[in-house]
């Protein structure tokens, strides 16, 4: 080399100013020197050690693990002198030795102490991964590199790790470190740290470790607290994941801490104030709000004003005409609704709503526009046996009883009405309170029993049709709407156990009236009085043909029997 030359042919009387000078330093082999960097070869490194020769030191030593060169012209290094003289005149030494050196006592004195040491992760290796401590190799199993294995385990490599020294055989040149027991004791530490510091109130950042049914774990830092599904929101929460995920770095307040138990809950709804502190405020009674339908049950629906205020739709405050069964009926879960607030219980936290009361009662509507007697014209919704039920308006249904449908006698509503049929009839009465509509058909036309005293006295002569018979006597149809009974004791006058068989529906019967009572609608009639009649009118007819001779009783008889044949 240049230099090596240099020197080589320097004179004796050179030398000997020089050493006059006192430039020269003395050095041995093993010394232990500093010198500064002269220049960088692509083989060697040369370095100015203050010697009369220059120190010269392999490029390689200079190297770090990932290959890239770490000095350069300028820098101080320090190395040992191994070799005085080369053979280009040069002083051989090693930045490598002496660094393998310091790095050995460096890690015997971390072995002793317990402290941790950098290492960087050179390649996977059988059963772990080779790591580079200071310029020597050492051994890093799979098991101490890890407190949980990562899907890649290889992602470690190229990085510089914290290990701890587990074991070091300077004469082997064998070295076993562990990442996972430097881990440990960090987290040891933070744990301590941490809960020694823990208080209730304080606002955390944490880290999402695991869901569950139930709430959230979160890593504080070497100890976990739990997030209860119920202190995630002041709303409803249905799962904790629709919310979290793991890894996800979350803020969070401690809301108790049992310092013997080491168990943290924390909360993240407590982050925010509130709501029901001021829904007395926002939610004033008879006020129109909107909300979303969360949950339905058997009694009423839930519906969500805000997050963490939920009021309640009684089933009666669903509709004002319809019979509200459950609430699925009209809601769906997930319905946005317009409700009116009926009142707001600020201790139990509770808001009572309403969906009827956004629209006024149709029932109110119906007295302003309909009123007792007036007659109005409906469709036929549903006809039962004890009677019919019209639609008057929306949502309001009027009743005709079975005996309010006509004056007479009706076997079945079927018989004259269908669903469908538009029907006429009076409204009879109006009942507010109770939502009661009653109407009336037979009421649109005159009762007939007003002119029954008029129309058929006693002792008049009536012929009617059979409308019923019973053991009791005989029902007969005068007019629509007028019936008589001929007593069992009234058809002959002979014993008669029961007229039943004697006389069939529909048979026109003659009778004689014998009794009227209107206001209990009751017509007393008579086949026995009847034939009396007719028997002594034909005596009496029979009197007057044998006017001035004599009567014999065998001719009465005669006349008798003739007439009961006829």
């Amino acid at each position: 080399m240049e230099n090596a030359v240099e020197t080589q042919n320097q004179t004796p009387e050179e030398s000997f100013e020089e050493l006059l000078a006192g430039e020269i330093t003395t050095i041995s082999r093993g010394d232990i020197t500093t010198g500064k960097v002269l220049r960088v070869d692509p083989e060697w490194v040369i370095i100015d050690i203050g010697y009369k020769s220059e120190g010269i030191a392999p490029l390689a030593e200079f190297k770090g693990p990932d290959g890239e060169v770490k000095v350069k012209p300028g820098d101080e290094v320090e190395v040992i002198v191994e070799n005085l003289r080369t053979a280009d005149g040069m002083v051989r030494v090693s930045y490598k030795k002496l660094q393998r050196r310091r790095a050995w006592e460096k890690i015997s004195q971390a072995q002793r102490e317990g402290t941790p040491l950098e290492a960087y992760v050179l390649e996977r290796i059988k059963g772990g991964f080779a790591v580079d401590i200071e310029g020597i190799r050492a051994f890093l199993p799979f098991s101490q590199a890890f407190l949980k294995p990562p899907k890649n385990p290889e992602e470690i490599i190229g990085t510089t790790l914290k290990v701890e020294i587990v074991n070091a055989d300077r004469k082997k040149g064998n070295i076993v470190v562990s990442h996972k027991n430097y881990l440990e004791k960090e987290i040891e530490a933070k744990k301590k740290a941490l809960l020694e510091s823990l208080e209730e109130g304080q606002v955390l950042e944490g880290t999402v470790k695991s869901i569950t049914d139930y709430g959230v774990f979160v890593d504080l830092g070497g100890v976990d607290g739990l997030l209860h599904v119920s202190d995630i929101s002041w709303g409803r929460v249905k799962h904790p994941s629709n919310y979290f995920k793991v890894g996800d770095k979350i803020k969070v307040k401690v809301i108790k801490y049992d310092r013997d138990k080491e168990k943290i809950a924390l909360g993240v709804k407590q982050l925010t104030p509130d709501p029901w502190e001021t829904a007395k405020e926002k939610y004033p009674e008879g006020k129109k709000v909107e909300g979303r339908v969360v949950s339905l049950t058997n009694f009423g629906a839930f519906v969500e004003l805000e997050p963490g205020v939920e009021g309640l739709i009684h089933v009666s405050e669903l509709s004002w005409t319809k019979r509200i069964k459950h609430p699925r009926d009209m809601l769906s879960v997930g319905d946005k609704v317009e409700v009116v607030v009926l009142g707001v219980d600020e201790e139990n936290r509770r808001i009572s709503l309403s969906l009827k009361q956004v629209e006024p009662n149709p029932w109110d509507v119906l007295v302003e526009q309909f009123s007792e007697g007036m007659v109005i014209e409906a469709p036929v919704k549903t006809v039962t046996d004890f009677g019919v039920f019209v639609e008057v308006m929306e949502g309001i249904d009027g009743f005709i009883h079975v005996s309010d449908l006509s004056w007479g006698r009706i076997k079945h509503p079927g018989d004259l009405y269908k669903p469908g049929d538009t029907i006429q009839a009076a409204i009879l009465k109006i009942d507010r309170e109770k939502e009661k509509l009653a109407l009336g058909v037979k009421q649109l036309t005159p009762d007939p029993w007003l002119s029954v005293p008029e129309k058929y006295p006693v002792g008049s002569v009536v012929t009617g049709k059979v409308s019923n018979v019973t053991d009791f006597g005989v029902f007969l149809e005068l007019e629509e709407g007028v019936e008589g009974l001929i007593h069992v004791s009234e058809i002959s006058d002979k014993k008669v156990k029961t007229p039943v068989g004697m006389f069939e529906p529909g048979q026109e019967v003659k009778a004689k009236v014998v009794k009227v009572e209107p206001e209990a609608r009751r017509i007393g009639l008579s086949i026995k009085k009847l034939k009396e009649d007719e028997e002594k009118k034909h005596f009496s007819e029979f009197s007057k043909e044998q006017k001035g001779g004599s009567i014999t009783l065998g001719a009465i008889l005669k006349e008798t029997l003739n007439s009961e044949k006829s």
